[in-house]
């Protein structure tokens, strides 16, 4: 089966960014890897520039992975398309002051970092639920967010670029629902791109992350794999170890028993442990263990499909219990006719 395509993750500041590429290692191991570096645009600046201008020289491919400032919330979502929008404009505006290539453009589906922030706060909290409620209520705003998002996808492509999006997995038992119960939960969006990757990150489910990761593979156009450490600090929600070695690895030979590509959270993990540079005479065939709760959580999530059609159809739940009642009144009326 040998090395599948390999995309690696990175989320830095600019000058932290700028040390990371300080020299030539990080760019020969991505390049002898025939690796895409799918880089964080968490600004405009000329030193993020300089970094993807050395990218491109070395023939480094580079996906785009457009995100917003914190207080627009960061990561794309329902309710910040027009945030989403004016950002892909500013961020073409830069591209072509600096001649910049890229392989194409990533965008980042995933609930608002503010509100993430506010749930680990005791006083937030219950403004949060509220908004939760009335975000879950108004299926009106995922339609118009949808329209939003493929009319962004349908600019982008005129211009010449594939997108690929970065889902949390539950978006497909949505799908598979026939349901936007998560996505308005959430304030996620279901999008139609040339890539989707899910974010199949083991070390967040510890210690059923790499039976989650198996079950939810067949359904990925890519896998992402991590995390390795580093992304943004959300304390108390997003607060664990980063994978070792071998749960890296264990992560890796699965992706290649599913024959998929891989995207690793994050390069900059992978170059602090030590991983980046172990990648070169990775053993990608070595076989390894099936993970033994897959399907408890292929169980799992046949309840959640479920529950997800019946919440997205709750006159199925009046019509029930309708006719549970109507059973019932039936039920005493043959048993009152045959006492009398």
């Amino acid at each position: 089966m040998g090395q599948p395509q390999l995309s690696f993750f990175c989320e830095l500041p600019k000058d932290e960014l700028t040390k990371l590429f300080d020299g030539r290692f990080v760019i020969d191991d991505l390049r002898d890897l025939d690796a895409t570096l799918c880089l964080g645009v968490l600004d405009l600046s000329e030193a993020r520039a300089k970094v993807v201008e050395r990218l491109n020289k070395a023939g480094v491919p580079v996906i785009a992975w457009l995100l917003l400032p914190e207080e627009d919330g960061y990561w794309f979502n329902a309710e910040n398309y027009e945030q989403a929008a004016a950002r892909y404009v500013t961020f073409k505006a830069w591209m072509d002051q600096y001649d910049l290539k890229w392989a194409g453009i990533g965008l980042d589906i995933e609930p608002n970092i503010n509100d993430m922030r506010s749930l680990t706060r005791k006083e937030d909290v219950n403004p949060i639920l509220a908004k939760t409620f009335h975000r879950f209520t108004n299926k009106q705003q995922i339609r118009k967010a949808q329209r939003a998002y493929q009319a962004l996808i349908d600019l982008i492509h005129a211009d010449g670029y594939e997108v690929e999006s970065y889902q949390i997995p539950l978006i497909i038992e949505d799908r598979k629902a026939k349901a936007t119960v998560i996505q308005r939960t959430l304030g996620l969006i279901d999008i139609d791109v040339e890539r989707e990757v899910l974010m199949l990150y083991s070390s967040f489910f510890r210690p059923d992350g790499a039976a989650l990761l198996w079950s939810y593979a067949p359904d990925a156009d890519s896998i992402g794999v991590g995390s390795t450490g580093g992304g943004v600090d959300i304390e108390g929600a997003i607060d664990v170890a980063p994978l070792s070695w071998e749960e890296f690895s264990r992560d890796l030979h699965l992706c290649v028993m599913q024959g998929k590509p891989i995207h690793i959270f994050s390069l900059e993990g992978c170059v602090e442990q030590g991983f980046l540079s172990k990648l070169s005479t990775f053993a990608w065939d070595d076989p390894t263990d099936v993970p033994g709760k897959s399907m408890v959580i292929r169980a799992g999530r046949t309840g959640i499909a479920s529950l997800l059609w019946t919440l997205e159809r709750p006159w199925v739940i009046l019509l029930t219990l309708a006719s549970v009642i109507g059973l019932g009144f039936l039920f005493k009326q043959s048993e009152d006719n045959k006492g009398s």
